[in-house]
C-alpha cells in the first residue's frame, strides 16, 4: 500500500496517545542479580515469589526466531482475546467509532466492541462463505477504525482469498486485523511475514490450537513496532504469568514435536470429512482449513441433543448467519472420532 496514506497517529485515541503508562518495579530496574526490595514481594524463594518479566523478553526472542520477525514486532496477551480488546480500546473512541467484521465469524470481536461501546458493522459472507470484499469496503466510513478478518474463519473453516484481503489492506486507511488462530492447519503461510512492511496490519495467532496450550491462555499479535508499543502502553504490567512464560518456553524448545501432531489432526480431519459425507442425514460437509469441520445436518438440534446424551459434545452453530442446521465438529483423536462416527451412525439408523 501507499505508506504515506496511512497515518497511525490520527487513529490512536487521544487519551491513549497522551497516556503515561504504569511503570512497574521491573521496568525501572533490570538488574536480575540484585537484592529486590522495590516491589513489595515476599522475599522467601518459592520459584514464583517474584513478579514475572513484564516484557516477556526471553519468550519473544525465541518466538522471533521461529516466526522470523523482530521481537519488537511481537505482543503477547492473555489469550488472543486480550489482544482483541486492547486493539479496540487503543484505536476506537467509545460511542463514536465503528469496526467492520464478516458475518458469521468469531464472536469475541462483537463482544469486545460492545463492552467498549463501539458500533459493529457486519458484512454477510457470500453463500460459499467467501469474503465479500466489495461490501466490506462499502461499509467503511470516516469513523471506521478497524476491520477484523478471521482466516481461516470460525465457524466456517474456510480461508479467505489472499487477493481479497490484500485489496482491503491496500484500500483501507485504518487498521486491518487478521486473526490466524487456525493458520497452522492451513495450506497457506498467512500474513505474519507482511507486518514489517505493512504499517496498517495486525496479525493474531495463538498457542491454543496447534500448540496444544489452550489452558495457559497465551495469544500473539504481530505488527509494526509502533503499533506494538501502543498495545504495550495500555496492557496490564504483568499480563503474562511466570508459569505461562516458562511453559511456553519449554514448548518452544521442542518445535519439531508440533507438526507431527498437526499432521495427525489433518489426516483425521480428512477421514472425518469422508465419513460425514457418507451419512444420509448430512446435507453438506464444508471443506475446512482449520481443526474443525462444519456440516449441515437434517435436524441438527436433535442430533446435537442425542450426541450430548452419549457425552459427546459438539458445537451447535445453527443460529449463526448462513449456518442453519449446522453442527461444528472439532477433530479429536482417532478414538474420539471413532466414537463420534459410531454415534452418528447409530442416530441415523434409530
Amino acid at each position: 500500500m501507499d505508506i504515506s496514506a496511512f497515518q497511525l497517529d490520527t487513529l490512536v485515541r487521544p487519551n491513549v496517545k497522551n497516556l503515561k503508562p504504569y511503570s512497574s518495579a521491573r521496568d525501572e530496574h533490570h538488574d536480575l542479580s540484585g537484592i529486590f526490595l522495590d516491589a513489595n514481594e515476599n522475599p522467601f524463594e518459592t520459584g514464583l515469589n517474584r513478579y514475572p518479566d513484564p516484557h516477556q523478553v526471553a519468550l519473544k526472542e525465541r518466538l522471533a526466531a521461529i516466526k522470523q520477525v523482530n521481537k519488537e514486532n511481537i505482543f503477547l496477551g492473555n489469550g488472543s482475546d486480550e489482544a482483541i480488546d486492547l486493539i479496540i480500546r487503543a484505536f476506537c473512541r467509545p460511542g463514536e467509532d465503528n469496526i467492520v467484521i464478516p458475518d458469521p465469524t468469531y464472536g469475541m470481536y462483537q463482544v469486545c466492541a460492545t463492552i467498549n461501546d463501539i458500533k459493529v458493522r457486519k458484512v454477510q459472507l457470500k453463500a460459499d462463505f467467501s469474503l465479500d470484499e466489495d461490501q466490506v469496503l462499502k461499509e467503511i466510513d470516516h469513523q471506521t477504525k478497524l476491520i477484523f478478518l478471521c482466516s481461516p474463519n470460525n465457524p466456517t473453516g474456510n480461508r479467505f482469498s489472499k487477493d481479497a484481503i490484500s485489496r482491503i489492506i491496500s484500500t483501507f486507511k485504518g487498521i486491518v486485523v487478521i486473526d490466524e488462530a487456525y493458520i497452522d492447519f492451513s495450506t497457506d503461510p498467512g500474513f505474519v511475514s507482511w507486518v514489517q512492511r505493512t504499517p496498517n496490519l495486525i496479525v493474531l495467532q495463538t498457542f491454543s490450537k496447534a500448540w496444544g496450550m489452550a489452558g495457559v491462555r497465551l495469544g500473539m499479535a504481530f505488527s509494526s513496532q509502533e503499533i506494538i508499543e501502543i498495545m504495550n502502553r495500555i496492557k496490564p504490567p504483568y499480563n503474562i504469568s511466570t508459569l505461562t512464560q516458562k511453559t511456553a518456553l519449554e514448548v518452544l524448545q521442542n518445535v519439531d514435536e508440533v507438526q507431527p501432531k498437526v499432521n495427525i489432526i489433518l489426516r483425521e480431519k480428512e477421514r472425518l470429512y469422508n465419513e460425514l459425507a457418507t451419512l444420509s442425514m448430512v446435507q453438506q460437509v464444508f471443506r475446512s482449513e482449520a481443526n474443525f469441520i462444519l456440516a449441515r445436518m437434517d435436524q441438527a438440534n436433535f442430533i446435537y441433543e442425542q450426541l450430548l446424551k452419549q457425552h459427546i459434545i459438539v458445537r451447535n452453530r445453527s443460529k449463526a448467519t448462513l449456518c442453519d442446521q449446522c453442527l461444528r465438529f472439532t477433530v479429536g483423536t482417532k478414538e474420539e472420532n471413532d466414537r463420534l462416527i459410531s454415534a452418528l451412525k447409530n442416530i441415523q439408523s434409530s
